[in-house]
């Protein structure tokens, strides 16, 4: 009944779970995170990959590449190494390149490697360009 050669009774043995913290992705691909219209959040954001934001954020942005959508707002600083802004922005902008589209609504300051404004877009603060690229 105990012996070790005894043999299963079909039943299939359970999947251990994977470890606590234990990487979604093993391969170490980066992630594109979604902040959809409907969602608002009052916290910072720290992502290794790409973030696209279409809601509402108050507190700090950082990660590799950070869009914010023509509808969106953020409220705080955004530091990345690629900024591409499309809706509106009250904060500071730490970024290797920035982007203000058109439609991009800037209240703050940019801190940047390369910056460029399309014809349309409003921005009101200060700009500096930085050597190094670290932000």
């Amino acid at each position: 009944m105990f012996s070790k050669d005894s043999k299963s009774n079909g039943a299939a043995e359970p999947t251990p779970f994977p470890a606590a913290g234990a990487a979604p992705r093993a391969n170490g691909a980066a992630t594109h995170s979604i902040i959809s219209r409907d969602l608002k959040i009052k916290g910072d954001l720290i992502c290794n990959g790409d973030i696209q934001i279409d809601g509402e954020v108050e507190g700090d942005v950082q990660g590799r590449s950070i869009t914010v959508g023509e509808g969106a707002d953020v409220r705080g600083t955004i530091s990345s190494d690629s900024i591409r802004i499309c809706g509106s922005v009250n904060g500071q902008l730490k970024g290797q390149s920035v982007v203000l589209a058109k439609t991009a609504k800037l209240i703050g300051d940019v801190v940047h490697q390369t910056l460029a404004v399309e014809p349309g877009a409003f921005f009101e603060g200060q700009c500096r360009r930085i050597e190094s690229a670290k932000t």
